[in-house]
């Protein structure tokens, strides 16, 4: 019997990426081609079918080896029904994209949002493989995350379980409003926009930082200052770390989760930053619940989210 192939779509308002990946969870091969969000929902159908197919076609495999088509996707989803209700940066509301899929392509088609899958992808063929509960956060724009017990994920009732970076974590008189319309979520201190507003912050206030010279502050010129000995930055980096660190701490008290995988672009300040985390999570955390739990750098980078759509199919 040939062997069995996944296909993972990545639907991004850019581009949309497609992958292949075996049974193991080892990503074959890539094919990524415009979303063309400009011509409207039919266009970006049209597209993901076309380019879940294009990868089969230009690949040594056959169609008819495919078991199953995974999508992620940003937005508000009906996952159960694969239901898009509502993708800002797609500009799609009220789709129903697996009905759509599977006419198109004649396979079962699984969907899921997009910090969902990426978690997946890392807990199934990246950092976490073999590892069976795993937190994921994304630190990026915003604070991502994904929640894998029994190596699936876990969604929730409404399809909101895993939003890490809403959890309400700041104090009250520390706390500012996040775009979620709460106070005190953990992306308004851990993610790069978080990072990035704490330092124009204190470039406002007057503070002594070499930050002051930089035109344009990005989190990397932050974390880069701070390793540098900038004591501004240092600060502003241990702050994203502390509170990284204590929402670990709650996760693992209410799942003890064995593996918590951190990836993003400030995820990229290696070691500075997550011996800050291990720190403030060895801290808080009892020891039961941090008996053997490592907090690891995801691996997959950008194909976390094809390698998890792929595995929607498995383990979705």
């Amino acid at each position: 019997m040939s062997e069995k192939i996944y296909v993972g779509v990545d639907v991004g308002g850019t581009a949309i990426k497609v992958g292949i990946c075996n049974a193991e969870g080892q990503l074959l091969q890539t094919y990524e081609g415009p979303t063309e969000t400009s011509k409207g929902t039919d266009t970006i159908l049209h597209n993901i079918a076309t380019y879940a197919r294009a990868i089969v076609d230009e690949s040594s495999y056959e169609w008819e080896q495919v078991d199953g088509v995974g999508v992620g996707i940003a937005g508000f989803l009906d996952i159960p029904n694969g239901i898009i209700k509502f993708a800002p940066n797609l500009k799609i509301e009220n789709v129903d994209l697996k009905s759509y899929l599977e006419k198109q392509l004649n396979k079962t088609v699984k969907v899921n949002n997009d910090a969902n899958v990426a978690a997946l992808g890392e807990a199934w063929g990246g950092a976490g493989k073999g590892i069976d509960q795993c937190v994921c956060y994304t630190l990026g724009t915003g604070v991502g995350g994904g929640i894998i017990i029994n190596g699936k994920i876990v969604e929730g009732f409404a399809g909101m379980a895993g939003e890490l970076g809403h959890m309400s974590i700041v104090p009250d008189l520390e706390a500012i409003g996040c775009g979620c319309g709460k106070m005190g979520c953990l992306e308004t201190v851990s993610s790069a926009t978080g990072i990035i507003r704490m330092a124009k912050d204190a470039v406002e206030r007057g503070d002594r930082t070499n930050l002051s010279h930089v035109e344009n502050i990005m989190a990397k010129d932050v974390i880069d200052a701070a390793k540098a000995g900038d004591e501004v930055a240092s600060r502003i980096v241990s702050r994203a770390a502390y509170y990284l660190g204590k929402s670990m701490a709650m996760m693992a008290i209410i799942l003890n989760p064995q593996y918590f995988i951190i990836g993003g672009g400030v995820s990229k300040a290696g070691d500075f930053l997550f011996d800050q985390i291990r720190e403030v999570f060895e801290k808080y955390t009892q020891d039961q619940a941090k008996e053997n739990v490592k907090i690891v750098a995801a691996t997959l980078g950008n194909n976390a989210g094809v390698v998890g759509a792929a595995g929607l199919i498995l383990r979705g």
